[in-house]
Protein backbone atom coordinates (compact mmCIF):
# COMPACT_ATOMS: atom_id res chain seq x y z
CA UNK A 1 0.00 0.00 0.00
CA UNK A 2 1.32 3.24 -0.88
CA UNK A 3 1.93 5.26 2.39
CA UNK A 4 -0.23 8.67 2.71
CA UNK A 5 2.78 10.83 3.25
CA UNK A 6 3.49 10.05 -0.87
CA UNK A 7 -0.54 10.27 -1.93
CA UNK A 8 -0.63 12.88 -4.70
CA UNK A 9 -1.97 16.07 -4.34
CA UNK A 10 -5.28 16.92 -5.55
CA UNK A 11 -4.83 19.75 -8.37
CA UNK A 12 -8.05 21.47 -7.11
CA UNK A 13 -8.29 24.65 -8.31
CA UNK A 14 -4.91 24.09 -10.44
CA UNK A 15 -4.84 25.60 -13.62
CA UNK A 16 -1.04 25.48 -14.66
CA UNK A 17 -0.18 22.04 -16.21
CA UNK A 18 3.49 22.22 -15.00
CA UNK A 19 2.32 23.10 -11.48
CA UNK A 20 0.27 20.05 -11.47
CA UNK A 21 3.19 17.86 -12.74
CA UNK A 22 5.83 19.14 -10.48
CA UNK A 23 3.84 18.71 -7.41
CA UNK A 24 3.20 15.44 -8.09
CA UNK A 25 -0.63 16.24 -8.06
CA UNK A 26 -3.16 13.04 -9.42
CA UNK A 27 -3.28 14.41 -13.57
CA UNK A 28 -5.93 12.79 -15.28
CA UNK A 29 -4.07 12.71 -18.64
CA UNK A 30 -5.86 14.43 -21.87
CA UNK A 31 -2.64 14.57 -23.98
CA UNK A 32 -3.87 11.80 -26.07
CA UNK A 33 -6.07 14.55 -27.83
CA UNK A 34 -3.04 16.19 -29.33
CA UNK A 35 -2.73 13.98 -32.00
CA UNK A 36 -6.16 14.64 -32.67
CA UNK A 37 -5.49 18.44 -32.38
CA UNK A 38 -2.85 18.74 -34.89
CA UNK A 39 -4.70 16.48 -37.56
CA UNK A 40 -7.91 18.64 -37.40
CA UNK A 41 -7.76 22.45 -38.84
CA UNK A 42 -5.02 24.40 -37.72
CA UNK A 43 -7.15 26.96 -36.20
CA UNK A 44 -9.33 25.21 -33.36
CA UNK A 45 -12.28 26.80 -31.77
CA UNK A 46 -12.81 25.03 -28.02
CA UNK A 47 -16.38 26.12 -26.15
CA UNK A 48 -16.97 24.84 -22.82
CA UNK A 49 -18.62 25.75 -19.42
CA UNK A 50 -16.94 27.52 -16.77
CA UNK A 51 -14.32 25.48 -14.44
CA UNK A 52 -14.24 22.58 -17.35
CA UNK A 53 -10.83 22.13 -17.79
CA UNK A 54 -10.09 24.04 -20.21
CA UNK A 55 -7.21 26.39 -18.83
CA UNK A 56 -5.20 22.97 -17.98
CA UNK A 57 -5.65 21.96 -20.82
CA UNK A 58 -4.12 25.29 -22.58
CA UNK A 59 -1.12 25.13 -20.35
CA UNK A 60 -0.88 21.53 -21.13
CA UNK A 61 -0.90 22.12 -24.99
CA UNK A 62 1.16 25.32 -24.60
CA UNK A 63 4.09 23.82 -22.32
CA UNK A 64 3.78 20.02 -25.18
CA UNK A 65 4.85 22.57 -28.04
CA UNK A 66 6.95 25.10 -26.35
CA UNK A 67 10.26 25.45 -28.15
CA UNK A 68 12.53 26.56 -24.89
CA UNK A 69 11.27 23.36 -22.93
CA UNK A 70 12.10 20.26 -25.21
CA UNK A 71 15.07 19.16 -22.10
CA UNK A 72 11.74 19.08 -19.97
CA UNK A 73 10.02 16.96 -21.78
CA UNK A 74 10.67 13.65 -20.38
CA UNK A 75 9.98 15.00 -16.87
CA UNK A 76 6.51 16.48 -17.82
CA UNK A 77 4.98 14.16 -20.13
CA UNK A 78 7.12 10.80 -20.02
CA UNK A 79 4.77 8.84 -17.87
CA UNK A 80 1.81 10.19 -20.05
CA UNK A 81 0.06 9.08 -23.59
CA UNK A 82 2.08 11.70 -25.06
CA UNK A 83 5.23 10.59 -23.93
CA UNK A 84 5.11 7.59 -25.30
CA UNK A 85 3.87 8.46 -28.46
CA UNK A 86 5.28 12.05 -29.29
CA UNK A 87 4.02 14.31 -32.22
CA UNK A 88 6.67 15.63 -35.05
CA UNK A 89 5.39 18.91 -33.96
CA UNK A 90 6.55 18.72 -30.05
CA UNK A 91 8.72 21.57 -29.13
CA UNK A 92 8.58 22.86 -32.01
CA UNK A 93 7.22 26.31 -31.70
CA UNK A 94 7.38 30.14 -30.36
CA UNK A 95 4.27 30.43 -28.10
CA UNK A 96 2.23 33.53 -27.61
CA UNK A 97 -0.27 32.76 -24.64
CA UNK A 98 -3.31 35.57 -23.90
CA UNK A 99 -5.92 35.39 -21.12
CA UNK A 100 -8.73 37.83 -22.15
CA UNK A 101 -9.97 37.08 -18.37
CA UNK A 102 -7.69 39.68 -17.17
CA UNK A 103 -8.65 42.21 -19.56
CA UNK A 104 -11.48 44.91 -18.11
CA UNK A 105 -14.54 43.78 -19.07
CA UNK A 106 -15.57 48.04 -19.73
CA UNK A 107 -16.26 48.50 -23.20
CA UNK A 108 -15.02 51.99 -22.26
CA UNK A 109 -11.73 50.77 -21.18
CA UNK A 110 -11.25 47.54 -22.84
CA UNK A 111 -9.15 48.78 -25.75
CA UNK A 112 -6.55 50.07 -23.07
CA UNK A 113 -6.83 46.96 -21.03
CA UNK A 114 -6.24 44.83 -23.98
CA UNK A 115 -3.41 46.78 -25.47
CA UNK A 116 -1.89 47.04 -21.66
CA UNK A 117 -2.38 42.98 -21.52
CA UNK A 118 -0.95 42.03 -25.17
CA UNK A 119 1.81 44.53 -24.58
CA UNK A 120 2.97 42.91 -21.40
CA UNK A 121 2.86 39.36 -23.03
CA UNK A 122 4.48 40.59 -26.66
CA UNK A 123 7.10 41.87 -24.61
CA UNK A 124 7.80 38.66 -22.26
CA UNK A 125 7.59 36.47 -25.68
CA UNK A 126 10.71 39.31 -27.28
CA UNK A 127 12.58 37.99 -24.21
CA UNK A 128 12.30 34.71 -23.65
CA UNK A 129 12.83 34.04 -27.18
CA UNK A 130 15.36 36.94 -28.20
CA UNK A 131 17.97 33.90 -29.47
CA UNK A 132 15.26 33.10 -32.31
CA UNK A 133 13.89 36.32 -33.21
CA UNK A 134 15.74 39.61 -35.22
CA UNK A 135 18.02 41.66 -32.84
CA UNK A 136 16.20 45.05 -31.25
CA UNK A 137 12.24 43.26 -32.21
CA UNK A 138 11.35 44.66 -28.59
CA UNK A 139 12.78 47.86 -28.95
CA UNK A 140 10.91 48.57 -32.04
CA UNK A 141 7.70 46.49 -30.97
CA UNK A 142 6.91 48.69 -28.09
CA UNK A 143 7.07 51.60 -30.84
CA UNK A 144 4.36 50.67 -31.85
CA UNK A 145 1.04 51.28 -31.16
CA UNK A 146 -1.70 48.78 -29.27
CA UNK A 147 -1.98 45.48 -29.52
CA UNK A 148 -3.10 44.85 -33.57
CA UNK A 149 0.28 47.14 -34.45
CA UNK A 150 2.40 45.22 -32.11
CA UNK A 151 0.95 41.32 -32.76
CA UNK A 152 1.43 42.73 -36.93
CA UNK A 153 5.12 43.79 -36.22
CA UNK A 154 5.78 40.77 -34.14
CA UNK A 155 4.13 37.81 -36.89
CA UNK A 156 5.81 39.44 -39.69
CA UNK A 157 9.30 40.01 -38.65
CA UNK A 158 9.16 36.13 -36.98
CA UNK A 159 9.65 35.69 -40.87
CA UNK A 160 13.04 37.07 -41.06
CA UNK A 161 14.07 34.05 -38.70
CA UNK A 162 11.66 31.37 -40.41
CA UNK A 163 10.40 30.65 -36.69
CA UNK A 164 6.41 29.54 -36.59
CA UNK A 165 3.99 30.91 -33.86
CA UNK A 166 1.42 28.85 -31.72
CA UNK A 167 -1.12 31.00 -30.39
CA UNK A 168 -3.53 30.39 -27.59
CA UNK A 169 -6.29 32.74 -26.53
CA UNK A 170 -7.82 31.98 -22.78
CA UNK A 171 -11.14 33.43 -22.56
CA UNK A 172 -11.74 35.05 -26.05
CA UNK A 173 -15.59 36.11 -24.83
CA UNK A 174 -14.87 37.38 -21.34
CA UNK A 175 -16.21 40.69 -22.41
CA UNK A 176 -19.37 39.10 -23.60
CA UNK A 177 -21.13 38.63 -20.34
CA UNK A 178 -20.69 42.62 -19.64
CA UNK A 179 -22.31 42.84 -22.74
CA UNK A 180 -25.56 40.66 -22.28
CA UNK A 181 -26.35 42.11 -18.86
CA UNK A 182 -26.46 45.74 -20.25
CA UNK A 183 -28.35 46.24 -23.14
CA UNK A 184 -27.54 49.48 -23.17
CA UNK A 185 -23.97 49.17 -24.24
CA UNK A 186 -25.05 46.97 -27.19
CA UNK A 187 -24.29 49.44 -29.79
CA UNK A 188 -20.63 50.63 -28.40
CA UNK A 189 -20.11 46.52 -28.64
CA UNK A 190 -21.27 46.13 -32.12
CA UNK A 191 -18.57 49.06 -32.84
CA UNK A 192 -15.99 47.30 -31.60
CA UNK A 193 -16.67 43.37 -33.16
CA UNK A 194 -17.70 44.13 -36.66
CA UNK A 195 -16.39 46.48 -39.48
CA UNK A 196 -13.21 48.83 -38.37
CA UNK A 197 -13.50 48.04 -34.61
CA UNK A 198 -10.85 47.09 -32.74
CA UNK A 199 -11.07 43.85 -31.19
CA UNK A 200 -12.40 42.90 -34.85
CA UNK A 201 -9.45 44.18 -36.40
CA UNK A 202 -7.23 42.54 -33.70
CA UNK A 203 -8.69 38.79 -34.74
CA UNK A 204 -8.28 40.29 -38.50
CA UNK A 205 -4.56 41.01 -37.51
CA UNK A 206 -4.59 37.03 -35.87
CA UNK A 207 -6.16 36.18 -39.52
CA UNK A 208 -3.19 37.82 -41.50
CA UNK A 209 -0.69 36.09 -39.87
CA UNK A 210 -2.01 32.78 -40.35
CA UNK A 211 -0.44 33.09 -43.70
CA UNK A 212 3.16 33.49 -42.73
CA UNK A 213 4.28 32.88 -39.15
CA UNK A 214 0.98 32.49 -36.96
CA UNK A 215 1.25 28.59 -37.81
CA UNK A 216 -1.22 27.33 -35.10
CA UNK A 217 -4.26 28.94 -32.91
CA UNK A 218 -5.89 27.53 -30.30
CA UNK A 219 -8.67 29.83 -28.97
CA UNK A 220 -11.30 29.04 -25.89
CA UNK A 221 -14.05 30.93 -24.44
CA UNK A 222 -17.57 29.97 -22.68
CA UNK A 223 -20.21 31.41 -25.28
CA UNK A 224 -20.49 31.58 -28.82
CA UNK A 225 -22.03 34.78 -29.12
CA UNK A 226 -18.46 36.81 -29.76
CA UNK A 227 -17.26 34.33 -32.14
CA UNK A 228 -20.15 35.36 -34.93
CA UNK A 229 -19.19 38.96 -34.12
CA UNK A 230 -15.74 38.49 -34.17
CA UNK A 231 -14.52 36.09 -35.86
CA UNK A 232 -17.12 36.10 -39.34
CA UNK A 233 -12.97 37.89 -40.90
CA UNK A 234 -11.34 35.07 -39.07
CA UNK A 235 -13.23 32.44 -41.18
CA UNK A 236 -10.37 30.17 -41.11
CA UNK A 237 -11.08 29.14 -38.03
CA UNK A 238 -12.77 25.77 -37.21
CA UNK A 239 -15.19 25.59 -34.03
CA UNK A 240 -14.78 22.15 -32.64
CA UNK A 241 -17.19 22.25 -29.22
CA UNK A 242 -19.91 20.13 -30.74
CA UNK A 243 -17.39 17.41 -32.81
CA UNK A 244 -17.87 14.26 -31.06
CA UNK A 245 -13.98 13.10 -31.52
CA UNK A 246 -13.45 16.23 -28.69
CA UNK A 247 -16.03 15.46 -26.55
CA UNK A 248 -14.05 14.10 -23.33
CA UNK A 249 -11.54 16.37 -24.20
CA UNK A 250 -12.72 18.33 -20.61
CA UNK A 251 -14.28 17.37 -17.79
CA UNK A 252 -13.96 13.76 -16.62
CA UNK A 253 -15.39 10.51 -17.63
CA UNK A 254 -17.03 7.69 -15.30
CA UNK A 255 -14.26 5.79 -15.98
CA UNK A 256 -11.31 8.42 -14.74
CA UNK A 257 -13.42 9.16 -11.68
CA UNK A 258 -13.58 5.70 -10.85
CA UNK A 259 -9.59 5.67 -11.49
CA UNK A 260 -9.38 8.99 -9.15
CA UNK A 261 -11.03 6.92 -6.57
CA UNK A 262 -9.65 3.85 -6.36
CA UNK A 263 -6.53 5.02 -6.20
CA UNK A 264 -7.29 7.33 -3.33
CA UNK A 265 -8.63 4.84 -1.50
CA UNK A 266 -5.30 3.02 -1.06
CA UNK A 267 -3.91 5.96 0.35
CA UNK A 268 -6.78 7.43 2.49
CA UNK A 269 -9.32 6.31 5.17
CA UNK A 270 -12.52 5.51 3.16
CA UNK A 271 -15.43 4.82 4.85
CA UNK A 272 -17.03 4.26 1.61
CA UNK A 273 -16.75 2.03 -1.89
CA UNK A 274 -16.12 3.70 -5.27
CA UNK A 275 -19.33 2.01 -6.55
CA UNK A 276 -20.98 4.07 -3.01
CA UNK A 277 -18.93 7.40 -3.91
CA UNK A 278 -20.29 7.08 -7.69
CA UNK A 279 -23.59 7.05 -6.51
CA UNK A 280 -23.69 9.80 -4.73
CA UNK A 281 -21.48 12.24 -6.73
CA UNK A 282 -23.24 11.22 -10.07
CA UNK A 283 -26.55 13.22 -9.80
CA UNK A 284 -24.81 16.39 -8.78
CA UNK A 285 -21.60 16.38 -10.84
CA UNK A 286 -22.33 14.11 -14.19
CA UNK A 287 -24.39 14.04 -17.19
CA UNK A 288 -22.72 16.56 -19.76
CA UNK A 289 -23.13 15.77 -23.46
CA UNK A 290 -21.53 17.63 -26.14
CA UNK A 291 -22.19 16.21 -29.16
CA UNK A 292 -25.31 14.78 -30.45
CA UNK A 293 -23.30 11.35 -31.83
CA UNK A 294 -21.40 10.73 -28.21
CA UNK A 295 -25.39 10.86 -26.82
CA UNK A 296 -26.20 6.88 -24.95
CA UNK A 297 -22.27 6.31 -24.94
CA UNK A 298 -20.58 8.75 -22.80
CA UNK A 299 -21.53 11.72 -20.30
CA UNK A 300 -19.12 13.94 -18.28
CA UNK A 301 -18.39 15.13 -15.15
CA UNK A 302 -17.39 18.45 -14.44
CA UNK A 303 -14.11 17.82 -13.71
CA UNK A 304 -13.66 21.07 -11.09
CA UNK A 305 -16.51 19.52 -9.10
CA UNK A 306 -15.07 16.22 -8.59
CA UNK A 307 -11.90 17.75 -7.28
CA UNK A 308 -13.96 19.67 -4.93
CA UNK A 309 -15.79 16.70 -3.83
CA UNK A 310 -12.72 14.77 -3.38
CA UNK A 311 -10.33 16.67 -1.53
CA UNK A 312 -13.01 17.49 1.35
CA UNK A 313 -14.13 13.66 1.79
CA UNK A 314 -10.48 12.88 1.97
CA UNK A 315 -10.11 16.21 4.54
CA UNK A 316 -13.07 14.68 5.94
CA UNK A 317 -11.59 11.54 6.63
CA UNK A 318 -13.87 9.77 4.17
CA UNK A 319 -17.21 11.36 5.34
CA UNK A 320 -19.66 13.25 2.66
CA UNK A 321 -19.02 17.35 2.27
CA UNK A 322 -22.28 19.14 4.27
CA UNK A 323 -22.77 21.13 0.64
CA UNK A 324 -22.19 19.19 -2.78
CA UNK A 325 -21.41 22.59 -4.22
CA UNK A 326 -18.63 24.55 -3.55
CA UNK A 327 -18.79 28.25 -3.10
CA UNK A 328 -16.70 29.35 -5.88
CA UNK A 329 -19.22 27.44 -8.74
CA UNK A 330 -22.05 29.58 -6.69
CA UNK A 331 -20.40 32.58 -7.46
CA UNK A 332 -19.67 31.70 -11.06
CA UNK A 333 -23.16 30.82 -11.79
CA UNK A 334 -24.30 34.07 -10.27
CA UNK A 335 -22.35 36.15 -12.88
CA UNK A 336 -25.08 34.31 -15.24
CA UNK A 337 -28.28 35.40 -13.65
CA UNK A 338 -27.89 37.91 -16.75
CA UNK A 339 -29.64 34.54 -18.01
CA UNK A 340 -32.86 35.28 -16.37
CA UNK A 341 -33.11 39.33 -17.15
CA UNK A 342 -32.66 37.87 -21.10
CA UNK A 343 -35.17 35.32 -20.25
CA UNK A 344 -37.77 38.03 -19.08
CA UNK A 345 -37.24 40.34 -21.51
CA UNK A 346 -38.26 38.51 -24.70
CA UNK A 347 -40.05 35.39 -23.07
CA UNK A 348 -43.43 37.59 -22.54
CA UNK A 349 -45.53 33.84 -21.90
CA UNK A 350 -43.00 31.72 -23.49
CA UNK A 351 -40.09 31.40 -20.87
CA UNK A 352 -37.48 28.98 -21.89
CA UNK A 353 -36.07 28.34 -17.99
CA UNK A 354 -39.71 28.57 -16.85
CA UNK A 355 -40.42 26.28 -19.63
CA UNK A 356 -37.26 23.70 -18.84
CA UNK A 357 -38.37 23.14 -15.16
CA UNK A 358 -42.43 22.78 -15.92
CA UNK A 359 -41.67 20.15 -18.54
CA UNK A 360 -38.64 18.93 -17.83
CA UNK A 361 -36.88 19.65 -21.46
CA UNK A 362 -36.51 22.12 -23.92
CA UNK A 363 -36.07 21.35 -27.70
CA UNK A 364 -33.50 23.76 -30.45
CA UNK A 365 -31.11 23.30 -32.98
CA UNK A 366 -27.75 24.06 -31.58
CA UNK A 367 -26.12 27.22 -32.94
CA UNK A 368 -22.08 27.31 -33.36
CA UNK A 369 -22.09 30.93 -33.33
CA UNK A 370 -24.55 34.30 -33.38
CA UNK A 371 -24.03 37.75 -33.25
CA UNK A 372 -25.39 39.28 -29.83
CA UNK A 373 -28.13 41.21 -31.15
CA UNK A 374 -29.91 37.72 -32.49
CA UNK A 375 -29.80 36.34 -28.77
CA UNK A 376 -33.20 36.38 -28.66
CA UNK A 377 -34.20 34.14 -31.42
CA UNK A 378 -35.10 30.67 -29.58
CA UNK A 379 -32.45 28.77 -31.22
CA UNK A 380 -30.13 30.66 -30.36
CA UNK A 381 -31.11 31.33 -26.47
CA UNK A 382 -31.00 27.60 -26.14
CA UNK A 383 -27.82 27.49 -27.39
CA UNK A 384 -26.56 30.21 -24.49
CA UNK A 385 -27.86 27.78 -22.28
CA UNK A 386 -26.11 24.51 -23.20
CA UNK A 387 -22.93 26.25 -23.93
CA UNK A 388 -22.73 27.65 -20.20
CA UNK A 389 -23.36 24.00 -19.13
CA UNK A 390 -27.18 24.94 -18.07
CA UNK A 391 -27.98 22.41 -20.49
CA UNK A 392 -27.26 18.86 -21.77
CA UNK A 393 -27.72 16.83 -24.80
CA UNK A 394 -30.18 14.48 -24.35
CA UNK A 395 -31.04 12.96 -27.41
CA UNK A 396 -33.86 14.18 -30.16
CA UNK A 397 -36.92 14.98 -30.43
CA UNK A 398 -39.20 15.59 -33.40
CA UNK A 399 -36.31 16.28 -35.44
CA UNK A 400 -34.10 19.01 -32.73
CA UNK A 401 -31.66 18.53 -30.81
CA UNK A 402 -33.76 17.41 -27.01
CA UNK A 403 -31.97 19.58 -23.95
CA UNK A 404 -32.32 19.00 -20.50
CA UNK A 405 -30.88 20.28 -16.93
CA UNK A 406 -27.63 17.88 -16.45
CA UNK A 407 -27.39 17.45 -12.99
CA UNK A 408 -27.98 18.76 -9.42
CA UNK A 409 -25.77 21.52 -9.41
CA UNK A 410 -27.09 23.16 -12.40
CA UNK A 411 -31.18 22.61 -11.47
CA UNK A 412 -30.28 24.18 -7.65
CA UNK A 413 -29.14 27.57 -9.85
CA UNK A 414 -31.87 27.23 -12.15
CA UNK A 415 -34.62 27.11 -9.58
CA UNK A 416 -32.74 29.97 -7.39
CA UNK A 417 -32.95 32.22 -11.04
CA UNK A 418 -36.78 30.93 -11.51
CA UNK A 419 -37.66 32.10 -8.31
CA UNK A 420 -35.88 35.61 -8.94
CA UNK A 421 -38.57 35.72 -11.87
CA UNK A 422 -41.32 34.72 -9.74
CA UNK A 423 -40.44 37.83 -7.26
CA UNK A 424 -40.95 40.71 -9.09
CA UNK A 425 -41.69 43.06 -6.69
CA UNK A 426 -37.87 42.36 -5.69
CA UNK A 427 -38.96 41.03 -2.28
CA UNK A 428 -36.56 38.35 -0.63
CA UNK A 429 -37.72 35.05 0.34
CA UNK A 430 -36.49 34.68 4.54
CA UNK A 431 -33.86 32.38 3.52
CA UNK A 432 -33.30 32.09 8.20
CA UNK A 433 -37.53 31.27 7.84
CA UNK A 434 -36.85 28.80 4.92
CA UNK A 435 -33.89 27.02 6.93
CA UNK A 436 -35.71 26.17 10.31
CA UNK A 437 -38.47 25.32 8.50
CA UNK A 438 -36.75 23.05 6.14
CA UNK A 439 -35.11 21.35 9.43
CA UNK A 440 -37.72 20.70 11.27
CA UNK A 441 -39.14 18.81 8.29
CA UNK A 442 -36.00 16.50 8.11
CA UNK A 443 -35.59 15.66 11.55
CA UNK A 444 -38.98 16.20 13.45
CA UNK A 445 -41.08 15.62 10.50
CA UNK A 446 -43.30 18.39 10.55
CA UNK A 447 -44.15 19.67 7.19
CA UNK A 448 -47.57 21.65 7.40
CA UNK A 449 -45.67 24.68 8.45
CA UNK A 450 -43.06 24.41 4.87
CA UNK A 451 -45.84 24.10 2.63
CA UNK A 452 -47.62 26.94 4.14
CA UNK A 453 -44.96 29.38 3.88
CA UNK A 454 -44.91 27.88 0.05
CA UNK A 455 -48.57 28.46 -0.19
CA UNK A 456 -48.21 31.80 1.09
CA UNK A 457 -44.94 32.78 -0.96
CA UNK A 458 -46.67 31.49 -4.15
CA UNK A 459 -49.82 33.84 -3.07
CA UNK A 460 -47.67 37.06 -1.89
CA UNK A 461 -45.50 37.06 -5.03
CA UNK A 462 -47.55 35.76 -8.10
CA UNK A 463 -47.69 37.91 -10.84
CA UNK A 464 -51.10 38.44 -13.02
CA UNK A 465 -49.28 36.78 -15.77
CA UNK A 466 -48.03 34.27 -13.87
CA UNK A 467 -51.19 33.46 -12.60
CA UNK A 468 -52.72 32.80 -15.82
CA UNK A 469 -50.10 30.10 -16.31
CA UNK A 470 -52.16 28.25 -13.57
CA UNK A 471 -50.85 24.49 -13.41
CA UNK A 472 -47.40 25.06 -14.63
CA UNK A 473 -46.66 27.86 -12.68
CA UNK A 474 -47.38 26.08 -9.26
CA UNK A 475 -45.45 23.67 -10.29
CA UNK A 476 -42.51 25.37 -11.07
CA UNK A 477 -42.92 27.62 -7.99
CA UNK A 478 -43.53 24.88 -5.40
CA UNK A 479 -40.04 22.79 -7.47
CA UNK A 480 -38.04 25.66 -6.80
CA UNK A 481 -39.22 26.33 -3.28
CA UNK A 482 -38.24 22.52 -2.20
CA UNK A 483 -34.95 22.42 -4.15
CA UNK A 484 -34.09 25.64 -1.50
CA UNK A 485 -34.10 22.70 1.12
CA UNK A 486 -30.58 21.30 1.76
CA UNK A 487 -31.38 18.37 3.31
CA UNK A 488 -33.52 16.36 0.06
CA UNK A 489 -32.53 16.35 -3.71
CA UNK A 490 -36.25 17.34 -5.11
CA UNK A 491 -37.17 14.98 -8.42
CA UNK A 492 -39.77 15.81 -10.65
CA UNK A 493 -41.78 13.28 -12.15
CA UNK A 494 -40.76 15.00 -15.53
CA UNK A 495 -36.96 14.34 -14.49
CA UNK A 496 -37.40 10.74 -15.11
CA UNK A 497 -39.58 7.49 -16.40
CA UNK A 498 -39.13 5.63 -12.83
CA UNK A 499 -42.70 6.50 -11.47
CA UNK A 500 -41.68 9.18 -8.87
CA UNK A 501 -44.39 11.75 -8.09
CA UNK A 502 -44.48 14.83 -8.96
CA UNK A 503 -41.90 15.66 -6.08
CA UNK A 504 -40.08 13.01 -4.55
CA UNK A 505 -37.97 14.90 -1.51
CA UNK A 506 -34.68 12.48 -1.86
CA UNK A 507 -33.34 12.06 1.63
CA UNK A 508 -29.27 13.17 1.65
CA UNK A 509 -28.65 10.42 4.20
CA UNK A 510 -24.98 10.84 3.49
CA UNK A 511 -24.42 14.03 3.81
CA UNK A 512 -27.12 13.85 6.71
CA UNK A 513 -26.77 10.35 8.67
CA UNK A 514 -29.56 11.26 11.07
CA UNK A 515 -32.07 12.55 9.50
CA UNK A 516 -35.68 10.88 10.15
CA UNK A 517 -38.37 12.03 7.37
CA UNK A 518 -38.56 12.01 3.87
CA UNK A 519 -41.36 12.58 1.93
CA UNK A 520 -43.75 12.37 -1.88
CA UNK A 521 -45.60 15.31 -2.99
CA UNK A 522 -48.28 14.76 -4.90
CA UNK A 523 -49.64 18.31 -6.71
CA UNK A 524 -52.61 18.82 -8.14
CA UNK A 525 -54.22 21.74 -9.99
CA UNK A 526 -57.97 23.07 -9.87
CA UNK A 527 -59.06 26.15 -11.82
CA UNK A 528 -60.09 28.94 -10.11
CA UNK A 529 -63.51 28.92 -10.86
CA UNK A 530 -63.58 24.82 -10.40
CA UNK A 531 -66.23 23.38 -7.89
CA UNK A 532 -65.49 21.47 -4.67
CA UNK A 533 -66.11 18.11 -6.22
CA UNK A 534 -63.23 18.92 -8.71
CA UNK A 535 -61.02 20.00 -5.55
CA UNK A 536 -62.36 16.51 -3.93
CA UNK A 537 -61.48 14.64 -7.26
CA UNK A 538 -58.53 15.73 -7.41
CA UNK A 539 -57.81 14.98 -3.83
CA UNK A 540 -58.72 10.92 -4.37
CA UNK A 541 -56.75 10.95 -7.48
CA UNK A 542 -53.54 12.47 -5.35
CA UNK A 543 -54.33 9.96 -2.86
CA UNK A 544 -54.03 6.50 -5.30
CA UNK A 545 -50.86 8.33 -7.46
CA UNK A 546 -49.19 9.03 -3.88
CA UNK A 547 -49.55 5.56 -2.64
CA UNK A 548 -48.27 3.81 -6.00
CA UNK A 549 -45.22 5.81 -6.18
CA UNK A 550 -43.97 5.37 -2.64
CA UNK A 551 -44.51 1.78 -3.20
CA UNK A 552 -42.01 1.80 -5.86
CA UNK A 553 -38.43 -0.14 -5.54
CA UNK A 554 -37.05 3.29 -5.93
CA UNK A 555 -38.35 5.16 -3.70
CA UNK A 556 -38.06 2.52 -0.82
CA UNK A 557 -34.50 1.95 -1.54
CA UNK A 558 -33.76 5.61 -1.44
CA UNK A 559 -35.55 6.76 1.73
CA UNK A 560 -33.18 4.01 3.99
CA UNK A 561 -34.12 4.16 7.78
CA UNK A 562 -36.36 7.52 7.00
CA UNK A 563 -40.00 7.59 7.82
CA UNK A 564 -41.50 8.44 4.75
CA UNK A 565 -44.83 10.56 4.37
CA UNK A 566 -47.11 10.80 1.79
CA UNK A 567 -48.86 14.89 1.20
CA UNK A 568 -51.54 15.33 -0.56
CA UNK A 569 -51.46 18.89 -1.83
CA UNK A 570 -54.26 20.62 -3.96
CA UNK A 571 -54.50 24.20 -4.92
CA UNK A 572 -57.48 25.76 -6.44
CA UNK A 573 -56.50 28.71 -8.22
CA UNK A 574 -53.55 30.35 -6.35
CA UNK A 575 -55.18 29.34 -2.76
CA UNK A 576 -53.56 25.68 -1.37
CA UNK A 577 -56.94 24.29 -0.41
CA UNK A 578 -56.20 20.93 0.61
CA UNK A 579 -52.56 20.01 2.83
CA UNK A 580 -52.44 16.70 4.42
CA UNK A 581 -50.87 13.80 5.01
CA UNK A 582 -52.14 10.27 3.93
CA UNK A 583 -52.75 8.54 6.95
CA UNK A 584 -51.72 4.54 7.09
Amino acid sequence: MIQPAKRKRIPYGMMNFIDVREDDCYYVDKTHYIPLIENANKYFFYIRPRRFGKSLTISMLHHYYNILEADKFEKWYGDLYIGKHPTSERNSYLIIYLNFAVVNAELKSYRQSLDAHCNTEFNFFCDIYAQYLPEGIKEEMNKKKGAVEQLDYLYKECVKTNQQIYLFIDEYDHFTNKILSEPSCLEDYKSETHGTGYLRSFFDTVKAGTYSTIKRCFVTGVSPVTMDDLTSGFNIGTNYSLSPEFNEMTGFTEEEVRAMLDYYATTCEFHHSTDELIEAMKPWYDNYCFAEKSYGSTTMYNSNMVLYFVDNYIRNEGNMPRNMIEENIRVDYNKLRMLIRKDKEFAHDASTIQTLVQQGYVTGELKTGFPAEAIAEPDNFVSLLFYFGMLTISGTKQGETLLTIPNQVVREQLYSYLLDTYNEANLRFDNWEKGKLASAMAYRGDWKAYFDYIAECLHRYSSQRDRQKGEAYVHGFTLAMTAQNRFYRPISEQDNQEGYADIFMFPLLEIYKDMLHSYIIELKYAKGKDSNEKVEQLRREAITQAERYAASETVQKAIGTTTLHKIVVVYRGMKMEVCEEISE
